[in-house]
């Protein structure tokens, strides 16, 4: 504890970006001031200094989910926990002109939507940041949190559902019936301690690695999975990779259900080609394991933190196993990219249909494919779908899984979405309906130009990313479209990950 010279209190006013009420400064003398100010900051003019220790009040959240509080009108991000509405008491770890960083110390005024996080070890993982948020909470702030980037950075006029201008409606949340158990892929670190084989999380802020029995957003079958392969490891005398020195044998274990089949995979990443005793370890996870038809080799001998080497082969069994999206089915390799919350997916995609608005007559086009699961189910109610991902292997996962299901309408090309779209257009093809999907940056201002350029009749934008979408969405504004409705999807529930679905039309025609 500091001396009471540093224990002060503030109190937020502003916007709340976490769908609480503000409650005012109850405890701060007069809203937004401190009550005992020091005498010397750290930088001339602030109301704080490092180490101070100030109760204030929680009025948002960030991104990365540290509540967000002010003193004086100087916001500070608090680590820990912090949720709006709440005050709380903080130390100062860091200051800078505009902002700086404190961590938790104390709640002393809980919001409502504050719970008890289920999982043990979750202050020590850092996989979840929300689980102390009640799940209604959680999926108004995401909710919330599009709102603020379409506002803030995309300086788009967000309306309610009932208003009568024409600004832009952000629906609440889809989230799930029951948001645990939903990731169909575990990827463990291995390491060893004195009792042997561990596989869990990095410790935060470390790659010291603990080890973890359940993580209960893992399905069930991959938490079992996990922990019959590091007994078997153990009994086998099989080497955890050492990041510091290179040496030893398993560096990740890796799983993959299908949540409608059932069938697994389990892919061991090696630094080094051979594995001792491989038979015998084959042999144990077939008996012990019954559900697994696959066992995969990856080998990585880089000294990084990728997890993936370049070289896969078989063990045992099947290359791929199977699993559905809707009535579409697909074939998961060892390394092929697939959404880990298949149920969410299945939300997410049918609003991605519902939006193009496809009656059977339509072109689309499918900007940053993948291995093609929005293109094939576009493809269930589009007479043409056109896809394209500039990852070669992905577009060969594609092609296979178009083949899987009879589609041959639906045609895959690799290369930048930049670079073949236009060159389509040549061609003659005209998309109805533009698609797009891209990583956390965004997309690419070509592809954004390009798509101006086709003036598709709509574009729906898929994505992870809430301040790429505003950023994007308003250069599609600027360039004759109108986004008429925003969908966020929750498909990490219990992170502060939040997908979203944006419907644009060209300006001039209806909805």
């Amino acid at each position: 504890m500091t001396s009471h010279r540093n224990e002060r209190t503030g109190s937020g006013k502003g916007s709340n970006s976490g769908g609480q009420t503000n409650r005012g400064g109850k405890r701060g003398g007069r809203a937004g001031r401190a009550m005992n100010t020091p005498a010397e900051t750290q930088i001339a003019g602030l109301p704080v200094a490092k180490n101070d220790e100030v109760v204030i009040e929680i009025i948002g959240m960030n991104h990365d989910g540290e509540g967000v509080g002010r003193v004086d009108g100087y916001t500070l991000f608090v680590q820990g926990g912090a949720l709006p509405g709440e005050q709380v008491r903080v130390k100062v770890l860091k200051i800078k002109k505009q902002y700086g960083y404190a961590k938790l110390l104390e709640v002393v005024e809980a919001s409502p939507d504050r719970v008890a996080a289920p999982c043990l070890i979750y202050d020590k993982c850092g996989g979840c940041q929300l689980q102390h948020l009640s799940y209604e909470g959680q999926l108004a702030w995401k909710r919330q949190h599009v709102v603020d980037a379409l506002e803030r950075i995309g300086k788009l006029n967000v309306t309610d559902e009932e208003s009568s201008n024409r600004g832009i409606v952000v629906l609440p949340t889809l989230g799930m019936s029951e948001p645990w158990r939903y990731r169909n892929k575990a990827q463990v670190p291995i390491g060893v301690t004195e009792g042997g084989l561990v596989g869990g999380f990095y410790a935060r802020g470390s790659h010291r690695i603990i080890d973890m029995e359940t993580c209960l957003i893992q399905h069930e079958s991959n938490d079992d999975v996990v922990a019959r392969v590091k007994a078997i490891g153990r009994r086998v005398g099989i080497t955890a990779y050492n990041e510091e020195t290179g040496q030893g044998l398993l560096r990740h274990v890796v799983v993959k259900v299908g949540f409608r089949t059932g069938e697994m995979m389990l892919v061991l990443v090696t630094n080094g080609n051979k594995i001792p005793r491989e038979n015998e370890w084959i042999n144990a996870i077939r008996e012990e394991i019954p559900a697994v038809v696959s066992v995969c080799q990856n080998v990585n001998t880089r000294q990084t933190n990728v997890i993936f080497g370049d070289v896969t082969r078989v063990l045992w069994g099947k290359d791929v196993i199977y699993d559905y999206i809707g009535d579409v089915k697909f074939a998961i390799s060892a390394r092929s990219f697939y959404q880990v919350n298949p149920v969410q997916t299945e939300v997410l995609y049918g609003k991605t249909v519902e939006y193009a608005g496809l009656t059977g007559a339509e072109t689309v086009i499918d900007a940053y494919c993948g291995i093609g699961t929005i293109s094939l189910f576009l493809g269930q109610h589009a007479k043409q779908v056109y896809g394209v991902e500039i990852v070669k292997e992905a577009i060969e996962d594609a092609r296979a899984n178009a083949e899987l299901n009879n589609m041959q309408h639906v045609t895959f090309e690799v290369g930048a979405s930049e670079d073949v779209i236009p060159r389509w257009k040549e061609q003659g093809i005209e998309a109805d309906v533009i698609v797009v999907d891209p990583p956390r940056k965004g997309c690419d201002p070509r592809l954004l130009e390009t798509i101006l350029e086709m003036k598709p009749e709509r574009v729906v934008y898929v994505s992870c990313n809430p301040a790429t979408l505003a950023r994007d969405l308003r250069v599609l504004e600027d360039g004759g479209y109108r986004t008429v409705e925003v969908q966020p999807v929750d498909m990490f529930p219990h992170t502060v990950h939040v997908e979203s679905v944006a419907l644009l039309v060209r300006n001039g025609t209806d909805r």
